[in-house]
């Protein structure tokens, strides 16, 4: 009784997707033709010609060009069932419900896509599990009336529909009870996925069991906080919460020290390890850990590493030399980056010829990128960089640079409607551009003349104004 209840909820519900869909569901439907499962009946080409002449006056009148458009999540096929015809349109009205954020709608229909669940085929019937999961996570999450009882319902639900993805769910479960702030409820979770087993099947997921330790250890380090920070306002020091911090200590280090074996990008759990080692003052293996994370060929490039480690150097106030070498190679994988300002102070404390080309390097490079374009930091250094190569008569190191610039840097930084955008942003941003401008392009550029024309403007309306004061 209750199958043919659902079967007929179903049916109905995706009868009217299926309506919906017909009118306005995407644009994929209305650029390609629907055929009728199980039909033996052809189109003429008399009537395609009768289709091409009623779309062609839609094509002239449509203000926008023809762009690609997504393909559906399920596509017709020649072979269709009803089923899966049906379900494929069910599928589609609740991606256009998401899109439009209408969340009750979708639960609705995502109700009758359950029976999806249904496949015989197994590669389906996989898919079917992901899609429902992946839909219904989103759905709880943004629904407004979505309670714990029933995002934990669902996520039991989905860790029985199959073994394959108990880990991966029971993962996803505590990432959303840590965003609604059930902490406990998160750590208790993975706990349960620790001790998880299930014959060939705790083989095949082991990598997923290493992320359920990792997370597992990185919420002992956010337990090892907590109890750091009440502890450090004891004065007196309450003996069973330091005790209690050093098993959370033990914990986090024994999982993150198994994650961090593993080639890939670590950067809260590297954060979370240094972090403790620094508090018990072990600050060898805090450097250890920092530079295999760095340099070691295993792990992918990766710029925070370089920053973890520079600032370690520099909290630990390391040699001149060895934060240089650090940020060196993080201006190599990105030379944008906002540290660039503190390579340039570093090397120019230097004071050679060669740390001064370098240093002018630095400088190139972080305003060749568009977002430091209106840094009134950056191009102050510019201007004090021009003023000591004058000084020590290193002018050359500045032709050098402009060489490859010259004929770009004009147009992305010197011309009038900069200086204009400059105006109303900083007056002292467009002080320290024109003094660069008229070294690098010369006192006539356009730039320069429209910075006159301006400060002719602003002293004109100085004027005015005080001229109608004394009148008052």
């Amino acid at each position: 009784m209750y199958a043919t209840c659902v079967t007929l909820k179903f049916t109905r519900r995706c009868g009217e997707a299926a309506r919906i869909a017909m009118d306005d569901i995407s644009a994929e439907w209305m650029t390609s033709p629907v055929r009728d499962c199980g039909s033996d009946n052809d189109v003429s080409n008399d009537d395609d010609d009768e289709d091409d002449e009623e779309e062609e006056p839609i094509r002239k009148r449509s203000k926008w060009p023809d762009l690609p458009i997504p393909a559906p999540w399920y596509g017709e096929t020649s072979k269709e069932t009803g089923f899966h015809r049906s379900s494929r349109l069910c599928l589609n009205q609740i991606r256009e419900c998401l899109l439009e954020h209408r969340w009750q709608e979708a639960a609705e229909y995502l109700i009758s896509y359950f029976q999806t669940l249904e496949e015989i085929s197994t590669p389906r019937q996989l898919l079917a599990t992901e899609i429902i999961f992946r839909l219904g996570s989103e759905i709880l999450h943004q629904h407004p009336n979505s309670k714990l009882e029933d995002v934990n319902h669902f996520f039991d639900l989905m860790k029985n529909t199959g073994v394959r993805g108990y880990l991966k769910i029971s993962l996803e479960h505590s990432f959303h009870l840590l965003l609604t702030g059930n902490f406990d409820d998160a750590v208790r979770q993975l706990t349960t996925a620790e001790s998880w087993r299930y014959g060939k099947q705790s083989a095949v997921q082991a990598d997923k069991m290493k992320l359920i330790h990792a997370y597992r250890g990185f919420l002992s380090y956010l337990s090892w906080i907590s109890k750091k920070g009440s502890s450090s306002e004891d004065d007196d020091g309450d003996v069973s919460a330091i005790q209690e911090m050093h098993t959370y200590f033990r914990q986090a280090c024994i999982s993150l020290q198994e994650i961090l074996k593993l080639p890939g990008v670590w950067d809260p759990f590297v954060v979370g390890y240094v972090n403790m080692l620094e508090f018990y003052n072990d600050h060898e293996g805090a450097l250890n850990v920092l530079k295999e994370y760095a340099y070691d060929s295993r792990f992918p490039p990766n710029p925070n590493a370089h920053v973890y480690l520079y600032r370690f150097l520099k909290r630990q106030g390391s040699t001149e030399k060895k934060q240089i070498r650090v940020l060196k190679i993080l201006g190599a994988l990105v030379p944008s980056h906002e540290l660039m300002l503190e390579l340039f102070s570093l090397l120019l404390e230097s004071g050679t010829e060669q740390s001064l080309k370098e240093a002018l390097d630095v400088l190139f490079n972080l305003l060749d990128d568009c977002s430091w374009k209106h840094s009134v930091a950056a191009w102050t250094c510019f201007r004090n960089m021009i003023k000591l190569l004058r000084r020590k008569k290193l002018k050359h190191l500045l032709e050098e640079g402009w060489e490859t610039r010259k004929d770009w840097w004009p147009a992305f930084h010197f011309r009038t409607y900069h200086a204009r955008a400059d105006f109303q942003l900083s007056r002292q941003l467009l002080l320290m551009k024109v003094v660069v401008a008229s070294t690098l392009v010369g006192n006539k550029c356009m730039y320069c003349r429209r910075k006159n024309e301006l400060e002719n403007e602003r002293e004109a309306r100085r004027m005015i104004k005080t001229h109608k004061k004394r009148k008052r």
